[in-house]
C-alpha cells in the first residue's frame, strides 16, 4: 500500500523550536499520515492505488510557507470575515487583516494551522490532538481547548472536531485538505456530486453577499454527477447544505478517471470547494487539486440568517466529517 511506516516519527522543528511529529495510522487497506503541525491530513493511501491522494509534502518548511493551507485543520474560524470585524454580544471583535489589508481569512495569525498541536494518544488505527487557544489571540475571546480526533475504520477516515470554551466565542473549524484522487497535474476530468440546493454568491473579495442561490441559478447545480476542468468550472464557494448542523450525512462525491473514488459525509451545514487557482505546492501547478472544506457558512456573524458560529461557556462545539475511498 505505501511504504509509510505505521507509528510516530520526527518530521523536523518549527521556526519556534517546538519538535514536530508525524503520525501514520491504517489497516484494512487505508493508511494515512497526520502532523502534530497545524493537525495537517498529510498523506492518503489506498490500498490498490500506490499513490498519495491528498496532496502533501515531506518538508515542514513547504508547510509554514506556501502550503500553509494544504490539509491542515483551519479554525477556530475558518474561511473570511469581511472587514476582519464580527459582532459578538453587543461589541465587534477584530482580527487580523490578512486579506487585501481589509479581510480576515482563516483566522489571521491566530490560525490553528500555524500551531504545533499536542499528540495526546495513538494506536494502531487513531490518534487524537489537543491545543489550548488562550483568550484574545488574534481577536477571538475566550480559553478554549481543542481536540481533533483521527480515526480509520475500513477505508474511511473519520475526524471529530471538539471545542469547549470560557466566554462566549466564535468557532468554525474545517479540514482544508487538497484532492486529486488521479495524480494527474490537475484535476480536470474528475466528476463531482454534491447535495446542495442553495450556494452563497460572493463579492470580489470572496467574501458572501449575503444572498443564498437557488444553486439551478448560478451554474453551481451539481446534484447531478457533472465532470468539472478548471477551463470551465470556478470554485470557491460554499454550498449550503442545511441551515443548521445535522446528523451525519453523505453530502459530496468526487471521482476520479482512474476509477477513485471519495464520498464525504459531515454533520456540518455547509462544504466549501475550492479550485486551487492560488495553491502552489513546490514544482506543481495551479488546479493540482480540489480544496474540500466541510464547515458552518462564512463569515455568518455578519449577515442575519447564517447559522450561527457562536459557542458558549458550557456548551460544546461538535464536528464529525467521514472521507469514505472506493475504487473501481
Amino acid at each position: 500500500m505505501t511504504d509509510r511506516q505505521l507509528g510516530i516519527s520526527p518530521f523536523g522543528v518549527a521556526a519556534d523550536g517546538s519538535p514536530v511529529q508525524r503520525v501514520t495510522i491504517g489497516r484494512d487497506g487505508l493508511c494515512v499520515s497526520v502532523l502534530t503541525w497545524g493537525a495537517v491530513l498529510q498523506g492518503v493511501w489506498l490500498e490498490g492505488a500506490e499513490r498519495n491522494l491528498t496532496l502533501g509534502s515531506d518538508r515542514l518548511s513547504d508547510y509554514e510557507g506556501a502550503m500553509r493551507y494544504h490539509g491542515s485543520l483551519i479554525g477556530p474560524v475558518v474561511n473570511r470575515f469581511t472587514d476582519a470585524r464580527a459582532p459578538l454580544g453587543g461589541r465587534v471583535l477584530r482580527f487580523d487583516a490578512n486579506q487585501d489589508n481589509r479581510h480576515c481569512l482563516h483566522s489571521g495569525s491566530a490560525g490553528t494551522h500555524l500551531k504545533v498541536w499536542r499528540l495526546a494518544e495513538a494506536t494502531e488505527d487513531s490518534l487524537r490532538l489537543e491545543l489550548d487557544l488562550p483568550d484574545g489571540q488574534g481577536g477571538f475571546p475566550g480559553n478554549r481547548r481543542v481536540t481533533a480526533a483521527y480515526q480509520v475504520d475500513g477505508a474511511s477516515l473519520h475526524l471529530r472536531v471538539h471545542v469547549t470554551t470560557d466566554q462566549p466565542t466564535l468557532v468554525n473549524f474545517a479540514n482544508h485538505s487538497y484532492w486529486n484522487l488521479d495524480g494527474t497535474p490537475t484535476w480536470a476530468g474528475h466528476r463531482l456530486w454534491v447535495d446542495a440546493p442553495y450556494f452563497l454568491p460572493t463579492t470580489p473579495d470572496f467574501t458572501p453577499t449575503g444572498e443564498m442561490r437557488p444553486v439551478e441559478e448560478g451554474g453551481m447545480d451539481f446534484r447531478k454527477t457533472r465532470r468539472i476542468d478548471p477551463a470551465t468550472n470556478a470554485f470557491d464557494t460554499c454550498f449550503c447544505l442545511s441551515d443548521e448542523p445535522a446528523p451525519l450525512r453523505e453530502v459530496l462525491r468526487l471521482n476520479g478517471q482512474s476509477g477513485i473514488g471519495m464520498v464525504v459525509s459531515t454533520t456540518e451545514p455547509g462544504i466549501q470547494v475550492y479550485d486551487g487557482r492560488n495553491a502552489f505546492r513546490p514544482g506543481k501547478r495551479a488546479y493540482e487539486g480540489l480544496a474540500i472544506e466541510a464547515q458552518g457558512w462564512p463569515d455568518a456573524p455578519n449577515h442575519a440568517g447564517f447559522p450561527s458560529i457562536l459557542l458558549e461557556p458550557g456548551g460544546e462545539y461538535r464536528q464529525h466529517t467521514v472521507w469514505r475511498f472506493t475504487r473501481g
